[in-house]
């Protein structure tokens, strides 16, 4: 599920933020604070928001009893408590967080290289595959880091609205330490192995961001 979110969210912050970083709108930064502006709000606040939009009698299935798509008292159940309802608002929390480094790594591209490629006959497709998405990979790659990195040990989240189908493996270690009968061993081990995982994952990306900084020099 966290890859699935992380790869999801890196797809729809990357368009975000090129036309940010590139477009060359004046109004580029006020966008970006737009974009930030929800995070200043509590996180529980906002996940309990999304379990109110998702419900059964939330905003969602209304609409849908209101205009006749869905009958009245056949709500879609798979908007909450199912891995849907996990990765959709995993997805909303972090996407700012992984539009930011793409952000920053399009803002410092030298825009000469893509007029260098305009005048040698490229057009805006090729020099966006040749030219500006090499040069953003170690953005991406960080971003990607940045939101799996925390969505794989998340168990709040899957606790609010996901339910059984939404259950990841943060929610067993949480279980395992904070159940009626603590299982300190069980809950190290499943903690150990986690942290395990995340550190290989990160050994590898920061090993590609370097190849990436060589690559680009």
């Amino acid at each position: 599920m966290s890859l699935i979110v992380s790869a999801l969210v890196v797809v729809v912050a990357y368009p975000l933020a090129y036309y940010l970083a590139l477009s060359g709108t004046p109004r580029k930064y006020v966008l970006l604070l737009v974009l930030i502006a929800p995070f200043m709000t509590s996180y529980l606040l906002r996940v309990l928001a999304w379990k109110v939009i998702l419900g059964d009698t939330g905003v969602v299935n209304t609409f849908l009893f209101w205009t006749g798509i869905r009958p009245d008292g056949h709500p879609l159940s798979f908007l909450l408590y199912s891995r849907f309802a996990v990765m959709l608002v995993l997805g909303y929390v972090w996407l700012p967080f992984v539009a930011l480094p793409i952000f920053v790594t399009l803002e410092s591209l030298d825009r000469r290289l893509l007029e260098a490629a305009s005048d040698l006959g490229a057009s805006r497709l090729q020099a966006f595959r040749r030219v500006t998405l090499p040069l953003s990979l170690p953005g991406v790659a960080a971003a990607f880091l940045f939101v799996f990195i925390p969505t794989v040990g998340e168990f709040v989240t899957p606790s609010i609205v996901g339910g059984s189908g939404g259950y990841m493996y943060g929610n067993q270690i949480q279980q395992v330490f904070n159940g009626g009968f603590p299982d300190w061993q069980t809950g190290a081990t499943l903690s150990l192995f986690l942290l395990g995982v995340i550190a290989l994952l990160t050994l590898v990306f920061v090993r590609f961001l370097r190849l990436g900084e060589v690559g680009a020099a």
